[in-house]
C-alpha cells in the first residue's frame, strides 16, 4: 500500500489457530470497516510500517501487517 492511501479493513487473518497476534490487532482496533492508512515505512526493507487508525498510530512489523487485509477501493 502506498503511504497515505486511505483504505478500509476487510478482516484480520489468523495465521495460527487462536492466533494471539491477530487477536491483539483486533483488540487494538483493526476491525472490519475501520479506515486505515500507512503513514511511513522503515528505512531498511520498509520495516516497520507506521499505520494510522483514526488518530492513533501503530508501528507494525511487516509480518504482523500481512495479517490485516484491506480494500483501497472502499476508502473515501
Amino acid at each position: 500500500m502506498i503511504p497515505f492511501t486511505p483504505a478500509v479493513i476487510e478482516h484480520v487473518e489468523d495465521v495460527l489457530t487462536a492466533d494471539p497476534i491477530a487477536q491483539r490487532l483486533r483488540e487494538l482496533g483493526f476491525v472490519n470497516g475501520e479506515a486505515v492508512s500507512v503513514v511511513a515505512r522503515g528505512p531498511v526493507g520498509a520495516d516497520p510500517l507506521m499505520i494510522q487508525i483514526g488518530f492513533t498510530r501503530f508501528a507494525l512489523r511487516r509480518a504482523e501487517a500481512h495479517r490485516v487485509h484491506v480494500n483501497i477501493n472502499l476508502a473515501s
